[in-house]
């Protein structure tokens, strides 16, 4: 490996076993919590099913790494396939958990007096799981799309070589189209989320100054500890978008291809660290563990 190669796998290891060890360590106090009290709240499943989905997403960037550095002229074109199969499936669920925690907390915290946001808000799981499964059906058909895709691309047509030129052109726009919509769709939701809350926090700053109280009450904190923890995840979501674009655009340029690799990593390893910090169950576990350490 060059200097470049050595520069990139030093931050890409150092991201990969901090994002391990920061999700396992999410996922290992939510379940002594669940088996403690014998039950685990909506938000605690979410949070779950985002660490495991980001422990999955960072196996893939680190597979694609070593394809990309290791074994860049050996490996042979059924592993990328299933490589680019696997990180897709992993980079959905860590983008639509990520996106369900953002509605979740816009649900729970933001105060409308809307009827419909009320109505909603009364049956948010539902409304979590019926987005949820309406985009899948979405992801369902773009993965039979790339895997149509990919065949199309290595398979020996032996017949009208402009009609498999053209069935090639169309398929490679609708996998381009739905790869766009199934990325674009929780980033659009997020970014909703976010203004939401935003106008709900300043709606309730508002009505305090009215009422003259002040602004450090307990409704303005949650707030502000849910905004911070939504735009982060809205950076680092939009940051890890453009490396993927970036990186797909020129995967024939191994530099590009590899700072695009390092740069998108800090979005799994970065959301869930920020994650622990922001959460006082978790904060409180990881306290006391550093403490018992330096004891």
């Amino acid at each position: 490996m060059n200097l470049l190669e050595w520069i990139v796998t030093i931050i890409l290891m150092t991201e990969f076993l901090l994002g391990n060890c920061a999700n396992i360590f999410i996922i290992l106090v939510n379940a002594i919590d669940c088996v403690k009290k014998r039950k685990i709240s909506s938000a605690d499943r979410i949070i779950t099913a985002l660490a495991i989905s980001r422990i999955g997403l960072l196996w893939t960037i680190l597979m694609n790494w070593h394809s990309a550095v290791c074994t860049a002229n050996t490996c042979h074109l059924q592993i990328r396939v299933w490589g680019h199969v696997t990180w897709a499936v992993n980079n959905y669920f860590s983008n639509w958990f990520g996106t369900t925690l953002s509605m979740f907390y816009l649900f729970k915290i933001a105060n409308f007096y809307n009827p419909l946001f009320l109505h909603l808000k009364r049956k948010i799981e539902n409304v979590l799981l019926v987005t949820f499964l309406g985009t899948f059906l979405l992801f369902v058909l773009y993965l039979g799309v790339m895997n149509i895709n990919k065949i199309a691309s290595v398979s020996n047509y032996e017949g009208n070589v402009t009609l498999k030129n053209n069935l090639k052109d169309i398929i490679g726009l609708a996998n381009i189209h739905l790869f766009g919509l199934i990325n674009i769709i929780p980033f659009c939701i997020s970014l909703t989320c976010v203004l939401l809350l935003v106008y709900s926090l300043g709606k309730h700053l508002r009505n305090m100054k009215f009422y003259g109280k002040g602004c450090q009450d307990p409704s303005t904190m949650v707030h502000k500890k849910a905004l911070q923890t939504l735009v982060s995840f809205l950076l680092l979501y939009a940051t890890y978008s453009l490396c993927v674009i970036i990186s797909s655009w020129s995967s024939l340029h191994a530099p590009v291809f590899l700072f695009c690799m390092a740069i998108g990593a800090v979005y799994p390893t970065g959301h869930s660290i920020i994650l622990i910090w922001g959460n006082q169950k978790l904060k409180q576990a990881l306290l006391l563990y550093l403490k018992q350490v330096r004891c």
